[in-house]
């Protein structure tokens, strides 16, 4: 080849070499810029996940599904050995298939009888307010390999909460607000309760119930399975709220829902217990009007003699712990715990030493902590004193002798686990690795020794491992999630920033904050704060936060701050005062924190624009986004309020009165909390977005508003998601197109990018 040809040639292959490299740079830069697409109408950002898995109660191990190899749409059920990492399908996907059909069983849960020789499957599930709690059971038999559907000839979907008797030789489950129980073997269904009805409910829960106490199953079979205790529920006189779909057909279909508005008439409850093979319930008798208290927890007292249930006073500051005779039906207190605030319902009761003692959560010392109490109540004792939080009890190995919980002394935006002997006479022990940093959550064995943990950060997707304890050593991962963490590490980033802003008087608020990938200190930012501030959830959490993570991410690389903080009366681990400071005051000191938090960062941060300052939130957050572009109109600008509550008497009297107290002694309180009362201060940019079909938060909360500011002739834009619940994500599309619409209204009201210092 002579010299020209070859360079030529070369010529050639660097033209062909710059080609590839500018597009190995163009990917690399498309990889790292996020679009909605990308986040919200593909599956790039899904997570690789482990489970449903459960810890078999002979020790031998545990099992979880796992996809088929034979059957696309199947799953395996798979035992493994967590010592020897055995492997073992217990149950095929072709198992799975019912007769007549050519499809296994689409599992959404299952559970093993506690002989482990029956499988029971819950399947085609169906929507009750929040979860999908109603469907159809299936039970498998190891043994003979036969399936059977429970219910007999009942509505497809209908069947709810289905669990087997100790003996595993029965199931008990609810149909259409009845308890039923059915012999496996016999083939027999007993009906238990008659008179369930659209206002007499057995064994499950109205409305509020369901949202505000996390009650959804409403029978628990003795130890012995010869009786069922459950809750009955009277909803007659709580009024129904009006839905209207308008979409589904010719005319508009009107869906009544009761639900007891703050002040209104409340369902009345009642425990009773029944013989499982059928006759009349038993009724414990309570003094007082059933309507005016809450029965917020129930179950069987370590033995088949007696229930043990938390009942609250309408205020919610006051719970009588009980015990309940199922023989005489009397009941006696064996503790009571009260508060000038409110207090919070025990979760975390659990007998040990075969029922001599309990455990019990109270903040009667200014933190949350554990208290060992004996069976008559007499016997009280603290094992986890100390100026820290108990989040929740993981575990308790009574025969090791510790106890297992969530804490973080030390960062309220954390998790760890720790332990303490239940003799209490030692500090905890942090089990969580020093070195590791998060938030990590753990599904522990029934002996203690070992663990499914689950451990994720701010911008670090979860990983799921099975863990030794106490030593914290892996021994398998279970869900790496290495493809997500590598797609969210390539994204164009700063590292998020946790730091604390002090808003005075000794007052320091936990924060994040995400930057632009090129930010410059010497320029001048808008500021986007993301805002929740109930008493029901933290924002300032060191976790994953998925796509709302990745969206705020877009927002940074779009060129805007975006920051988060948590005030006063959110549920952070940083003890009772802090908690409940907000106490008959929502709406008022939260969004006073939050202020105070804004001009504090304007002031110590040079490179926040003062003049670009927004908010966003959805429900309880809405409804701070809408306080405080209200209430503090010089300093934000503009603010994006979603399925919010407008005004405090629209939402229901479980929530509302747990922190405000009743209407008629807190009229006050009601009305300067609400964002509606401070509506005709408007200035800057408002957009507000509600779904018609909310439950939850009606649409009543934003029509309301509506008329509020059409009366003072003030400008906003709304955006009503026919049918769409409270999440908003109902429909095809829904999500990408709301998420279009918040995007396109920031950029267009809230100028993204930076400016020099003294631009306008």
């Amino acid at each position: 080849m002579d010299k020209i040809s070859r360079n030529k040639t070369c010529g050639i292959f660097l033209a062909l070499l710059l080609i590839v490299c500018s597009n190995l740079t163009a990917k690399r830069e498309d990889s790292a810029q996020l679009t909605l697409e990308r986040i919200f109408s593909s599956d790039e950002f899904s997570q690789e996940r482990f489970g449903p898995a459960r810890w078999l109660k002979d020790g031998s191990g545990y099992t979880t599904l796992e996809d088929s190899k034979t059957l696309s749409k199947g799953k395996d059920i798979i035992k493994y050995d967590p010592a020897s990492s055995k492997r073992e399908v217990l149950v095929t996907a072709e198992r799975l298939v019912p007769a007549g059909k050519e499809n296994p069983l689409k599992i959404a849960d299952y559970a093993w009888s506690p002989q482990g020789n029956l499988l029971l499957v819950f399947t085609d599930t169906k929507r009750v307010w929040r979860r999908n709690t109603r469907g159809d059971y299936w039970i498998l038999d190891l043994n003979t390999w036969k399936l059977q559907r429970l219910g007999g000839k009942a509505e497809p979907s209908t069947l709810m909460f289905a669990k087997f008797s100790q003996d595993s030789t029965r199931v008990g489950y609810v149909i259409k607000n009845n308890i039923y129980v059915e012999d496996i073997k016999e083939d027999s269904i007993t009906k238990l309760t008659h008179d369930g009805s659209d206002t007499v409910i057995n064994g499950t829960f109205d409305w509020v119930y369901e949202e505000e106490f996390s009650l959804r199953d409403g029978f628990r079979w003795s130890p012995d399975g010869k009786h069922i205790a459950y809750w009955q529920l009277d909803t007659e006189g709580v009024r129904d709220f009006y839905m209207i779909n308008n979409t589904d057909s010719l005319y508009p279909k009107i869906i009544p829902v009761q639900y007891p508005k703050a002040g209104e008439t409340n369902s009345a409850s009642r425990l009773g217990v029944v013989n499982s093979k059928g006759g009349e319930t038993s009724w414990f008798k309570l003094p007082g009007d059933s309507r005016n208290f809450y029965l917020a927890r129930m179950d069987w007292a370590a033995n088949s003699e007696e229930i043990v249930f938390q009942r609250m006073n309408r205020l919610q500051n006051t719970i009588w712990l009980m015990l309940g005779n199922i023989k005489s039906g009397k009941v006696k207190t064996i503790l009571t715990e009260k508060e000038k605030t409110w207090v919070e319902v025990v979760n975390d009761l659990k007998w040990f030493d075969q029922g001599a003692y309990f455990t019990w959560v109270s903040e009667r010392d200014g933190w949350r902590h554990v208290f060992l109490i004996s069976r008559s109540g007499q016997e009280v004792r603290c094992i986890t004193s100390g100026d820290y939080d108990v989040l929740n009890i993981q575990c308790i190995d009574d025969k090791g002798g510790w106890l297992y919980f969530t804490a973080s002394p030390e960062n309220p935006t954390q998790r760890y686990l720790f332990r303490v002997p239940l003799s209490g006479s030692e500090k905890p022990e942090r089990i969580t690795p020093s070195g590791s940093i998060g938030t990590h959550s753990y599904q522990i064995s029934e002996d203690a020794g070992r663990a499914f943990h689950t451990f994720s950060s701010f911008e670090k997707p979860r990983v799921t491992e099975l863990v030794s304890l106490p030593d914290h050593k892996t021994i398998r991962l279970l869900a790496k999630n290495t493809r997500l963490r590598n797609k969210v590490k390539d994204l164009g980033k700063n590292p998020v920033e946790f730091f604390r802003v002090d808003i005075g008087d000794g007052v320091e608020l936990d924060a994040w904050c995400l930057k632009p990938p090129d930010f410059n200190p010497a320029k001048k930012y808008p500021l986007l704060f993301f805002v929740y501030g109930e008493p029901a959830a933290q924002t300032v959490l060191d976790r994953w936060g998925g796509n709302r993570y990745l969206w705020h991410l877009l927002l940074a690389q779009k060129g805007y701050l975006v920051m988060s903080v948590d005030n006063r009366g959110t549920p952070a681990p940083r003890g009772r005062e802090w908690r409940k400071s907000i106490y008959r005051q929502i709406g008022i000191l939260a969004s006073k924190d939050q202020a105070a938090a804004a001009r504090a960062i304007i002031k110590q941060r040079t490179y926040v624009d003062a003049g670009r300052i927004g908010v966003w939130g959805w429900s309880g957050g809405g409804s701070m986004s809408l306080n405080l572009i209200f209430r503090y109109p010089d300093l934000y600008k503009t603010a994006m309020a979603i399925a919010f509550v407008s005004n405090q008497r629209f939402y229901d009297t479980i929530y509302q009165e747990r922190y405000m107290g009743l209407p008629d002694d807190n009229k006050e309180g009601f009305k300067n909390g609400s964002p509606i009362t401070h509506a005709h201060k408007l200035k800057g940019n408002l957009l507000i977005v509600h779904g018609t079909g909310d439950d939850n938060v009606h649409y009543q909360s934003c029509e309301a508003l509506v008329n509020e500011l059409i009366e003072h002739n003030s400008h906003f834009t709304m955006m009503a998601y026919p049918n769409r619940s409270h999440g908003i994500n109902e429909g095809k599309n829904t999500t990408i197109h709301l998420y279009n619409l918040l995007t396109r209204y920031l950029k267009e009201n809230l100028m993204p990018g930076p400016r020099e210092r003294g631009q306008k």
